[in-house]
């Protein structure tokens, strides 16, 4: 009898942690880190794009004094496939380290209408891209943002989406009508992992998915071939960009150095990062060892003045 008396704190301990694990399951759960401790929500809605609930995954630190500038990351995947949850450990760093930050979805051409095309063929993704900006900005006072700054980071065809995001404003007619269109969709900061920047160039190394993109080849659509590549814009005014390449990726990486000239001929800021013996890998091109990642170097510095 004692000895079943004894286990009954340990069998009310189990049911009871059991049960808690059970509530709280769904509920953002607090983590810590040596700098700030963060939270994770998932999937919240941020825009509507067309017919398609565009959601995103939110990291954000819940100590620490003042805003916090903000991060969105954008996935890769030739804009035919790909998710936000790559981004998982990313958005966790990110807010470890003082951001608020944000993986999201776009529409992606994979989906086809009645006929068989595209559903979201470009600008959607881009438009996508924006309305998440603005999403950020009208939620800077539930999540605690500084709406002065914001940055972006994509790889691969996220890193094409990326530097569209930046280097366009509102008068190049790319806002869509997600969210609130009165509130600015422009960043302070944009990091470029391998993503290409010229379409026409690119046409005939991935034409399987630039041309359900676009719509065509690029001679049927000369002007959104044009109109989807960044080395077409840039201005004094826009926003410091970092680009990490792997030099085994040479299609990219010439057209990367085509963009570093342009940037540099507007006066825009722009740095260029080669890494030898990588080629087309999200990880090992963020992957430096032995110090300080430039990356968060850039990002502290436009982001935080540091």
């Amino acid at each position: 009898m004692s000895s079943s008396k004894s286990q009954l704190p340990i069998l009310l301990l189990i049911v009871f942690s059991f049960v808690s694990s059970q509530c709280f399951a769904n509920q953002p759960t607090p983590e810590t880190s040596i700098e700030y401790q963060y939270v994770i929500e998932w999937d919240l809605f941020y825009g509507k794009g067309d017919d398609f609930d565009l959601t995103l995954n939110l990291a954000r630190p819940i100590n620490g004094k003042g805003r916090f500038p903000a991060l969105i990351f954008l996935f890769g995947g030739g804009y035919e496939k790909g998710f936000k949850e790559v981004w998982t450990e990313e958005i966790k760093e990110a807010a470890k380290r003082g951001y608020v930050a944000a993986a999201i979805d776009y529409r992606l051409t994979s989906v086809r209408d009645e006929s068989g095309q595209p559903k979201y063929p470009f600008p959607a993704q881009l438009q996508d891209a924006k309305c998440a900006v603005r999403w950020l900005r009208a939620n800077a006072d539930k999540y605690n943002i500084d709406v002065n700054r914001i940055g972006v980071m994509g790889f691969s065809a996220g890193g094409n989406l990326a530097l569209m995001l930046g280097l366009t404003d509102s008068s190049h007619g790319f806002e869509g009508g997600c969210g609130d269109i009165k509130i600015s969709s422009r960043v302070q900061a944009i990091v470029n992992l391998d993503g290409f920047t010229n379409s026409e160039l690119y046409y005939p190394i991935r034409s399987y998915f630039i041309e359900p993109w676009l719509g065509g080849t690029p001679e049927q659509e000369p002007e959104r071939y044009k109109n989807s590549s960044p080395t077409m814009y840039g201005s004094a005014d826009d926003p410091p960009v970092l680009s990490i390449c792997g030099a085994l990726s040479k299609a990219i990486l010439s057209q990367v150095e085509l963009l570093d000239e342009k940037m540099k001929e507007v006066g825009a800021y722009h740095r260029l990062i080669v890494r030898e013996n990588v080629g087309h890998a999200r990880m090992a091109l963020m992957n430096f060892k032995g110090g300080v990642s430039p990356i968060w170097e850039f990002l502290d510095k436009y982001l935080k003045n540091e």
